[in-house]
């Protein structure tokens, strides 16, 4: 079954960019319902925006897209980019949690994620995946 890959960024409303108990509560239910419908990925909270990516069947992560766009947690949704994959970035996290680590910072450049080129983003989504990786 080809898979594919959505990254996108996003602001986040209220107690979901500031709260990590409504961060908790995001991770927990979207491990869930991602878990139930073969989808991976991995949720990056920094500065109020959300930055995630979501790997899976096309017709599992435009059904998952379409919950998203009227998630009331989060507004300014912006897809970054939508593409077709040989293989999972994700796939042992049904939906992991990245904090903002030194290099990924520096990746950013100080730039606010709400500016993020698709590029820029998927080269910090590929910290996150190899800090995700490594043993705890």
């Amino acid at each position: 079954m080809p898979l594919h890959r959505v990254i996108y960024v996003s602001d986040a409303v209220g107690a979901a960019g500031t709260s990590l108990l409504a961060i908790a509560e995001i991770l927990g239910v979207s491990e869930r319902n991602n878990r139930r419908d073969h989808l991976t990925g991995v949720l990056l909270g920094h500065n109020g925006r959300f930055l995630q990516a979501i790997e899976g069947a096309r017709t599992d992560v435009d059904r998952l897209m379409d919950r998203l766009r009227g998630d009331p947690r989060h507004v300014n949704l912006r897809l970054l980019s939508d593409q077709p994959i040989i293989s999972r970035l994700f796939g042992h996290w049904a939906m992991g949690h990245a904090t903002a680590t030194p290099a990924m910072l520096a990746l950013l450049n100080d730039e606010d994620l709400s500016a993020i080129s698709s590029a820029k983003a998927e080269a910090v989504l590929a910290v996150a995946a190899r800090r995700l990786s490594e043993p705890a």
